[in-house]
């Protein structure tokens, strides 16, 4: 995976790059590049990329008044999982949420995505909770690092 790189979601086109993996991923709850713009203000938010193709992206959410855990998702696009980019980026993201403090690290995957929950069950994450937002039906499921 030599052309395999990660860069922070900065400026417009990163930031856009970013959206478009996140609203794949998670289609019952797309953002606007506005409300991406926000979350890049509070979060740390990275793109993946082979070669110049985009295939993932992450988030790195410091703990707050709501979860005293530090958050980290990684994504990556269904035709590029099982090639090391889930792994990369959830190891990059593992490695700032560490600097962060926190009690602890979750992270948090969509019901419907049975590939996400078998990857963050098998690095040792267990399920904590199940929510679903106002107006959606599928849950997302909430997982803490053990």
């Amino acid at each position: 995976m030599n052309d395999l790189r990660i860069e922070p979601a900065l400026g417009e086109a990163r930031l856009a790059d970013w959206r478009a993996v996140h609203n794949t991923i998670i289609p019952t709850a797309v953002l606007s590049l506005g409300q991406v713009r926000e979350r890049a203000g509070r979060n740390r938010l990275d793109v993946a990329y082979l070669g110049e193709t985009v295939v993932g992206c992450s988030t790195v959410r410091p703990p707050d008044e709501e979860t005293a855990a530090t958050t980290v998702i990684a994504r990556t696009l269904p035709g590029f999982r099982g090639r090391g980019v889930g792994t990369a980026l959830y190891e990059r993201g593992l490695a700032h949420a560490r600097t962060l403090g926190g009690e602890g690290v979750e992270t948090v995957v969509l019901a419907s995505n049975e590939e996400g929950l078998r990857f963050a069950l098998a690095r040792g994450f267990v399920e904590v909770e199940r929510y679903v937002l106002p107006g959606d039906t599928v849950p997302f499921v909430t997982l803490r690092l053990a």
